[in-house]
């Protein structure tokens, strides 16, 4: 799915705020709840708790993923051009060292 797609299709269950500052407390506090979900996730399974059930892991960081988009929709960016953004610091922040090929910790671990 194209990012942009998404963030379309996400901001169809958007709920209208009365004011901006609503929807940006809603965003904000959304994602750090969201957040706070995928991190518990995983710290129950770093104590001990059982294996890292990696279905719900996934659920959760869309959640996230939504937050997100909501915030861009708020501000007036798409998934997209923050995404682009965010590649270009890296590639700055970086320089040659800077790849952009493949995942270093290994998939699924």
């Amino acid at each position: 799915m194209e990012m942009n797609t998404y963030q379309k299709e996400a901001m169809m269950t958007l709920k209208p705020y009365e004011n901006l500052k609503d929807a940006q407390v809603n965003g904000l506090l959304g994602l750090a709840g969201e957040t706070g979900e995928v991190c518990d996730l995983l710290k129950k399974h770093w104590r001990g708790d059982g294996p890292l059930d990696k279905e719900k892991f996934m659920k959760e960081l869309g959640d996230v993923m939504w937050y997100i988009a909501e915030l861009c929709e708020i501000f007036g960016f798409t998934l997209e051009e923050v995404a682009q953004k965010n590649i270009e610091k890296l590639r700055a922040r970086h320089g040659t060292s800077f790849s952009g090929v493949g995942n270093r910790t290994g998939k699924g671990k």
